[in-house]
């Protein structure tokens, strides 16, 4: 008698595995090992707009590292893979499963953001408006409009976290910095940062004479046959600091000056939306970068710009009646931030949704850092020109 009979027998005949369960290991072991690489290390993306011209073109093609930072634990563990918020080849079908939400939490990264990084992140206006009714997000709401009724009122948005849109901006203010912006120069903490090597802003371009031949701009993509003058031979178009200058050599221009937004010109629309606070996106601020640990006064100065980082990104009940200021429904005259947060912008700087619109960026939204393009391609360009060569594996600075 086999006393040891639940102890495998070592000459026992192994059963083969057919083809199909050959197949279906090898994929389960595909998906599995390609999802912990998008997740905590590096993962592909696509540039769909200009906003961030001339740094990255729409058609480029990027990694981003998920390890410079540290990589974000899944907010919404239980998803479709390698889908972000909708199910492929679907506009409405969620490609996950909300029941199960775990807090943020982040692994230990090899460094902190700093400023000029060119960052991805998930859109911070996700879960309140539409982004065609951002002035929605704190007025209507501290005005006695309730959720329910700006719900009704605007189209509301409520994705997870890590499921609402990917953007991708420069990273301009870190926590802790000041931040404002004059005659569409920004200004950290004191100290101009103009746009460098990249970037576009609106230049006013007046030239001497309009009989030239107009190949000569081609380079520079400036499209004077789309754009009508403002006056006799002078035109406003987009360009970088660079084309200004080259553009400054020709002999049939006169002059090329930067033509940002007027201060107190075309009011509302930007960050916090306040009356208070005629602001545009050429010219706002000072604003102050909440860092973790940093305590505000509450006051009606500071609240229409920390009023939705205490709300909602840091999960806070918050209220005013009668004039006075009410947090999780006890009197608050001061509030000390859980989380650090950003301000980002687009190289862009006319052409671009960003900080200017709907203000700070928290910690838990940053998804990686962009680190080189793999791939650009121009989809109005001839067949044999559709590859942008010079751009293959250009690193993103």
């Amino acid at each position: 008698m086999n006393y040891k009979f639940w102890q495998k027998k070592n000459d026992a005949p192994r059963k083969k595995k057919t083809k199909t369960r050959e197949w279906v290991d090898a994929i389960v072991f595909a998906v599995v090992a390609a999802t912990i690489i998008r997740v905590f290390f590096i993962e592909a993306y696509t540039i769909p707009s200009g906003s961030m011209e001339r740094s990255l073109l729409i058609g480029d093609f990027l990694f981003v590292s998920k390890v410079n930072y540290g990589a974000r634990i899944p907010m919404t563990p239980v998803a479709f893979p390698f889908a972000h918020h909708t199910m492929p080849l679907t506009t409405s079908t969620k490609a996950y499963w909300d029941g199960v939400q775990w807090k943020y939490h982040r692994l230990p990264g090899l460094s902190k953001i700093k400023r000029n990084d060119v960052v991805v992140f998930n859109f911070p206006e996700g879960d309140t408006v539409a982004v065609e009714n951002q002035a929605a997000s704190y007025y209507e709401l501290v005005r006695g409009m309730g959720r329910e009724q700006v719900r009704s009122t605007y189209t509301i948005t409520d994705r997870p976290v890590d499921k609402r849109e990917n953007f991708i901006k420069r990273c301009i203010g870190i926590p802790g910095d000041v931040i404002s912006m004059s005659n569409g120069i920004a200004n950290v903490n004191g100290k101009n940062e103009p746009l460098k090597n990249t970037g576009m802003m609106p230049y006013r371009i007046e030239f001497k004479t309009m009989d030239f031949n107009y190949a000569a701009l081609d380079e520079y993509n400036l499209n004077l046959g789309g754009t009508p003058p403002v006056s006799a031979n002078t035109y406003v178009v987009d360009a970088s600091p660079e084309i200004a200058d080259k553009l400054k050599t020709f002999d049939f221009v006169k002059s090329v000056t930067l033509s940002p937004d007027a201060p107190g010109a075309v009011p509302g629309g930007v960050f916090p939306n306040d009356p208070n606070r005629v602001w545009n996106r050429d010219n706002f601020g000072p604003v102050k970068i909440p860092s973790k640990g940093w305590t505000v006064k509450i006051d009606s100065n500071t609240m229409p710009l920390y009023y939705r980082a205490i709300r909602t990104y840091e999960g806070n009940k918050v209220e005013q009646k009668a004039g006075v200021w009410y947090i999780n429904d006890k009197v608050a005259t001061t509030y000390t931030f859980k989380m650090d947060y950003y301000w980002m912008m687009g190289d862009n700087r006319h052409n671009s949704a960003d900080s200017r619109y709907w203000g700070f960026v928290p910690e838990d939204h940053i998804v990686g850092k962009a680190l080189f393009v793999w791939m650009s391609w121009d989809s109005t360009a001839s067949f044999l020109h559709k590859i942008r060569w010079s751009r293959l594996f250009m690193g993103i600075h």
